[in-house]
């Protein structure tokens, strides 16, 4: 018999059925016993009777505990009106059972598995597998292939073509940290993990592939927080031939198409999104993500807002000249002129999408002359040994009639965050690190056989703290 979905059990009455799941609760109510039967799609009843069910089920309801894993062959029954359930949707039905089978018993759950938010975020982590069990976590995956699912539709249907770039790659210069992996074949050489796909994208763009999307993972080895993790993914796309105009009004009728169909029942503040330049949000909040929702208890309120006009660049803590953005980014046309003479007052051709006081994009129209690229590089104090070293591919490239573009990078992770109304990223990836970047469930990081370093061409040295 095929196996049926709980979910789909309610038009069947009178039907035997076949149900694979997991045991929510039980109860026994004299010799009859009544199980909470759960699967992906729900959870239904289903009535235990000796007389119905065999000597070896008899045997096997005796057994029956939470989280058990179990196979019921059953008919669907039509609950009376007073024994209807309102508050799950198979309320109004209940399986009569007739087979049951135990497919693998359980232990007791180190916590309740129904209600999760107040138990400890470690626990839950170290139990992962488990916590993916509670109807929370599963609507909020649901919910995050539901967005993801619903970007890569809209883009394709804007003629994009989805590519995937390496993750072991070179460093880029994006100001954060990069996780390092070293070459076994090439000795004393590495890989880094992208922090995105930035030169690739850009490098698609020359190949002539016009309109390009991705979702892509993302690596940066910084300090984690609530809206931030080590490894994260981002909705990546790229132009060309466009003006930033172009792509903000893409962005932006893509996030109003995802919100009116994937979470409908969300309201966005305002349309057109409000702009405002990277100058006026720090004066006016002293912010460059301004949070502009006109009732931050409304947890169906959406307030995006476009920063724009941001700085070229800016000063690291030594006072030196560094990227605001990245490197790439295209001056604004007005300020070119003055790039050498008064850097620190050079907008670039960037924007940012503020959701909620919660910066959820980035993006720029990019530098594709070989000229224009030298100029930044040489303000950032690369010497041209160490341009041509880390930059020589891009800049080569440049010189094959590169196309006008630009695109920006979606963090996925911290938007469906604000969708599911949670207020970290851990609750909306299925395997997330902790605050200090530890897998509790698998054990990582962890130490590694000298086999292993030997072939790497590793040693490690004694921690100076």
């Amino acid at each position: 018999m095929t196996r049926t979905m709980v979910a789909a059990t309610v038009p069947l009455v009178g039907e035997t059925v076949l149900l694979k799941g997991w045991v929510q609760t039980r109860r026994d109510m004299g010799k009859i016993a009544f199980v909470d039967l759960r699967d992906r799609s729900g959870m239904v009843q289903v009535v235990l009777v000796p007389s119905e069910i065999g000597e070896a089920g008899k045997e096997l309801m005796k057994e029956l505990r939470t989280e058990y894993c179990i196979s019921v062959t059953g008919v669907v029954q039509a609950r009376s009106e007073k024994q209807i359930n309102t508050e799950i949707e198979t309320g109004t039905v209940e399986i009569l059972a007739k087979e049951l089978e135990i497919l693998n018993p359980s232990k007791t759950p180190p916590f309740e598995l129904d209600e999760t938010s107040g138990v400890n975020e470690e626990v839950r982590l170290k139990y992962r597998y488990l916590d993916l069990r509670s109807v929370r976590m599963l609507k909020n995956l649901m919910l995050r292939d539901a967005v993801v699912d619903f970007l890569r539709d809209f883009l394709h249907e804007e003629d994009f073509i989805e590519v995937e770039t390496p993750c072991l790659t070179k460093g880029t210069p994006e100001g954060s940290r990069e996780f390092l992996v070293p070459s076994r074949i090439h000795p004393g050489e590495f890989y880094v993990l992208p922090q995105s796909p930035q030169q690739f994208k850009q490098l698609l763009m020359v190949a002539g592939i016009e309109r390009y999307f991705q979702i892509a993972r993302s690596f940066r080895d910084e300090d984690g927080r609530a809206d931030r993790n080590p490894e994260f993914t981002q909705l990546d796309f790229e132009m060309s031939f466009v003006e930033q105009e172009d792509i903000l009004a893409l962005y932006e009728r893509m996030m109003i198409a995802l919100v009116q169909i994937v979470t409908p029942e969300k309201h966005i503040t305002q349309t057109p999104f409000p702009r405002v330049t990277f100058k006026e949000s720090m004066e006016k909040y002293g912010c460059d993500k301004p949070d502009m929702r006109k009732d931050k208890n409304d947890p169906d309120e959406l307030a995006f807002c476009w920063v724009v006009d941001f700085p070229m660049f800016e000063k690291d803590s030594e006072g030196n000249v560094q990227a605001a953005h990245h490197p790439f980014c295209m001056p604004n046309k007005e300020d070119v002129a003055r790039l050498e003479s008064d850097p620190m007052n050079v907008r670039a051709q960037s924007f940012d999408l503020v959701l909620n006081g919660i910066e959820l994009s980035s993006g720029s129209i990019r530098i594709h002359e070989r000229e224009l690229q030298n100029r930044i590089f040489a303000l950032l104090g690369i010497s041209p040994e160490d341009t041509q070293r880390r930059f020589g591919h891009m800049l080569e490239a440049f010189e094959y009639g590169a196309p006008p573009h630009g695109g920006c990078g979606v963090g996925i992770d911290r938007l469906v965050m604000i969708l599911a109304n949670e207020s970290s990223v851990r609750e909306i990836i299925a395997f997330p690190k902790t605050g200090d970047a530890r897998d509790l469930m698998m054990g990582a990081p962890s130490t590694v056989d000298q086999k292993n370093l030997d072939e790497a061409h590793i040693k490690i040295q004694a921690s100076s703290k």
